[in-house]
């Protein structure tokens, strides 16, 4: 795998100089400051590899800008409203800018509304860190009594809706207004975190939006700019939903393998691909992850290694950002996949066979509790399950293909 690093730009706290000691070869970045729908310029594009390939002191990093994440899919686009002709040719003509500039990897998302979700951003685990955490009854409460969707509450159990009822009225002022800020707060590292306002008329415009009619509308979208990829030489990898199932009323379509079955059968090429984050799918006890890399491994351009620890074996249930040794997914045997499909695509002459790879999210510990980074993105955290995740390849390599490597 190619080790990479998330970078949201200059004003990261994690800088380029710490990427590379952390030991990262290539950065995965986005120009998060370019509102939805805009082009991507050329000059815009250029800057951000300059950026990465620039220390402090003026001097050659050595690093290059090998992932975009991501190019974002506006929600015109999603719901087929407004401008979304115009926001599909604009696309078409950042990704074309991208390829230009020697980007092959593009990774986005098609989840409504909202991008990840998350009730709790710095969730205290016991050995004093911390985490982000999605919580049922918190979101619950989020969703029946503080944005006071119409017909919320019958979409969670009846245990579900008693206990969120129960926490709303223990809840403070500043507790609700924190809550909401969690749950709104959008895609990490974007500029378009929204008001409960802004949710409220994204839900209206989606109206009574069906899952098949939402599918349709993603198949539509890979249709206008799957062909244009192609012959660009792009690879285009959506991100699966998170978490994996239904909020706000509306359909997650990209939750299970069932999903990716669809999308990648409905658009048929080698430029139609998946990025498979262990964590978000694996907030789903029925997504077998070693399984879903065997099945998809040609179609995966982009891996987020990252682990869950669910709280029970309900599809739509409560979890947290754990080590990333120590969730649910069975990490090693994940790992052990993606290498023997590596070393497959090595052996078929691809020249993409080493597939890049970032250390998702991480819990905050040491330094970074004082240094209020970007939830999920702590520098010595994702170091620490980077290095985790080094040693499980660097021993699974050794085991099944001898000191010499590959």
């Amino acid at each position: 795998m190619r080790q990479t690093w998330r970078w949201f730009g200059p004003k990261d706290l994690t800088s380029i100089d710490d990427i590379t000691q952390a030991g990262a070869a290539g950065v995965v970045s986005a120009l998060h400051h370019v509102p939805n729908g805009v082009v991507w310029t050329q000059e815009e594009i250029a800057k951000r590899h300059s950026e990465i390939a620039t220390r402090k002191d003026g001097s050659a990093s050595g690093l290059t800008w090998d992932v975009v994440e991501s190019l974002p899919v506006s929600e015109d686009i999603k719901k087929q409203k407004g401008d979304w002709r115009e926001h599909i040719a604009n696309y078409k003509i950042s990704m074309k800018h991208l390829a230009e500039s020697g980007i092959e990897t593009i990774c986005y998302n098609f989840m409504p509304v909202l991008d990840w979700t998350r009730t709790d951003l710095r969730w205290t685990v016991p050995n004093g860190g911390s985490c982000m955490r999605f919580d049922i009854n918190d979101f619950a409460a989020f969703d029946i009594h503080i944005l006071k969707r119409p017909g919320a509450a019958v979409d969670f159990t009846n245990a579900i809706a008693d206990e969120a009822a129960r926490r709303f009225v223990a809840m403070s002022e500043d507790d609700k207004t924190q809550l909401a800020r969690n749950v709104t707060m959008g895609l990490p590292g974007s500029t378009e975190s929204m008001t409960l306002t802004d949710v409220q008329a994204h839900l209206d415009e989606y109206g009574a939006i069906s899952r098949e009619q939402l599918r349709e509308h993603f198949v539509n979208f890979l249709e206008e700019v799957v062909p244009v990829a192609e012959d660009l030489g792009l690879r285009l990898c959506c991100h699966p939903d998170d978490p994996p199932f239904a909020l706000l009323g509306l359909p997650r379509i990209m939750s299970t393998e069932a999903d990716y079955r669809y999308i990648l059968d409905a658009v048929d090429s080698p430029a139609n691909g998946m990025t498979l984050c262990s964590g978000s799918l694996g907030a789903r006890p029925d997504n077998d992850l070693p399984g879903m890399m065997e099945r998809f491994g040609p179609k995966v351009h982009f891996l987020h290694l990252r682990n869950v620890k669910r709280d029970g074996q309900d599809i739509a249930g409560s979890f947290y950002e754990a080590e990333h040794l120590g969730g649910d997914t069975d990490m090693v045997a994940l790992i052990a996949a993606i290498l023997t499909e590596e070393r497959r695509r090595k052996a078929e002459g691809r020249r993409d066979w080493e597939i890049p790879m970032r250390p998702d999210h991480g819990q905050d510990i040491l330094d970074d509790l004082g240094r209020r980074s970007q939830p999920g993105y702590p520098t010595i955290g994702r170091m620490k399950g980077l290095a985790e995740l080094r040693g499980v390849m660097t021993a699974l390599e050794h085991a099944q293909w001898g000191l010499t490597g590959r």
